[in-house]
């Protein structure tokens, strides 16, 4: 009988003690929460330029244009390499998006959320094909075409960048771009 009574209150001193301590990291938590918001709010949250906003827009759009056309591929393609391809190109321009999606909510930039139209048709088609010819047509749109156009687009918006977090997105999806470029080159071949 003793034990038991020993063994309540020391659960009892335990889940209030708990209790406190979790109270204590989530006032934590959130105070230095709403103490970084508000530095990273004063460091980076000035205005960009038209001309940054675009780039990271234009930046965020490729990433989602990937993305999709990729996750159709992951479904409908028949060559295991395709596959492989398309997966690289959910996880990568994912990761990509999610860095992009971070810069523009410190700057102030609603970003886009579906593929362009171009990329709406470009995924209608793919849809309708089916087997190799289905690998062709993504491979060549997605894979090499999409790919050398960011390419060539973050090449001259990087030049213009004045922002140094945008600049420093630009710089970081750049030898990402001309990876997946080569790779795709390579398997067109």
């Amino acid at each position: 009988m003793q034990k038991s009574k020993t063994l309540k209150g020391l659960l009892a001193v335990s889940a209030v003690a708990a209790m406190f301590t979790t109270l204590g990291v989530q006032a934590q938590t959130q105070t230095s929460t709403a103490t970084s918001d508000a530095t990273s709010q004063t460091a980076s949250g000035a205005k960009l330029s038209s001309g940054d906003e675009k780039a990271v827009k234009d930046m965020a759009q490729a990433n989602i244009n990937e993305i999709a056309a990729a996750k159709i591929a992951l479904s409908k393609a028949q060559s295991s390499d395709v596959k492989a391809f398309a997966q690289k190109m959910v996880d990568d321009h994912g990761a990509a998006l999610t860095k992009v999606q971070t810069v523009a909510q410190q700057k102030g930039v609603t970003l886009p959320t579906e593929p362009d139209a171009e990329h709406k048709a470009m995924a209608a088609k793919l849809e309708k094909a089916s087997g190799d010819d289905f690998d062709k047509m993504y491979m060549e749109n997605a894979g090499t075409k999409d790919h050398k156009m960011v390419l060539t687009k973050l090449q001259s918006d990087a030049k213009m960048i004045k922002d140094p977090d945008v600049k420093a997105l630009a710089d970081a999806h750049t030898p990402v771009v001309e990876q997946h470029l080569k790779s795709a080159e390579q398997m067109t071949k």
